[in-house]
């Protein structure tokens, strides 16, 4: 029950889902208090407004995935952990497990084994099993990285981790286990912060390695400043919106985290 309303309950806060909300409300006040039902209607209006605005989502995702730029190469480490979060089971008609868009992580991760900065990759990632999914997000990694090159002598998996606190927790185990003092940790930029925070509460010596960067740097110049720009830039889109839910989500999780001193 935990789990389903830690998903359920922040999704109504979010513009969507807080739009949806606002604007029932305004459906239910219509006809005996119409003013604050209009007063209602625009800001579930504003809601939609900001946060499928450009700059908006793109400030907000920028403010996360800048935190933990590495400066030059990566050191080596004693292990790679890669959080769960990037791949879709092969429930048919798929004919293998797939990635999402967090499917850079497990293919860094290979990436930076195979450029020897660390000997072991431990996967980290269970699976919520109201999801209708198969496996664990571990195992799914697993096959991915396995067919990138890296020898399944090298894996370890933790497979039963349902978010980012049990991830640290079940990894701290695996480390402890295997001696482990230093890893360099593996997930989406925009991710980082909140991870990278939670390792480092549990005492694991943690080397941020964040990829599935959502906000590249402009190359070239930037043409933000044209009329045609500045109009499609406020005008509303779904992925817009997709961005800046992610962000909120991860502000919303690191302030729910330091509340309950995780991070």
């Amino acid at each position: 029950m935990f789990f389903f309303l830690s998903k359920l309950l922040p999704s109504l806060v979010y513009p969507l889902g807080l739009a949806c909300i606002l604007m029932l409300l305004a459906l239910l006040l219509l006809w005996k208090r119409p003013a604050v039902a209009s007063l209602v209607l625009v800001v579930g209006f504003v809601a939609l407004m900001a946060g499928g605005n450009s700059w908006v989502s793109s400030s907000l995702v920028r403010s996360l995935e800048r935190q933990h730029l590495p400066v030059g190469d990566l050191p080596q480490a004693e292990a790679i952990v890669v959080l769960g979060g990037a791949t879709r089971s092969p429930n048919p008609p798929r004919p293998w497990v797939e990635v999402n868009e967090a499917g850079d992580r497990p293919i860094y991760a290979a990436r930076l084994f195979l450029q020897e900065k660390a000997p072991v990759i431990i996967l980290s990632g269970g699976r919520l099993s109201w999801t209708g999914e198969i496996g664990s997000e571990a195992e799914d990694m697993a096959q991915l990285v396995q067919a990138l090159g890296v020898p399944e002598s090298a894996l370890l998996l933790e497979h039963t981790s349902l978010n980012t606190r049990q991830n640290a927790e079940n990894v701290q185990v695996i480390l402890q286990e295997q001696g482990i003092e230093e890893i360099l940790l593996v997930t989406s930029a925009i991710h980082m912060p909140r991870s990278l925070r939670v390792f480092q509460k549990l005492g694991i010596t943690t080397i941020a390695a964040p990829t599935d960067f959502l906000i590249a740097d402009s190359v070239g110049g930037d043409d933000g400043e044209s009329w045609q720009a500045i109009v499609l830039n406020l005008i509303p889109d779904a992925e817009r919106l997709a961005l800046t839910t992610r962000a909120l989500k991860e502000y919303l999780g690191l302030w729910v985290y330091q509340l309950r001193g995780w991070a």
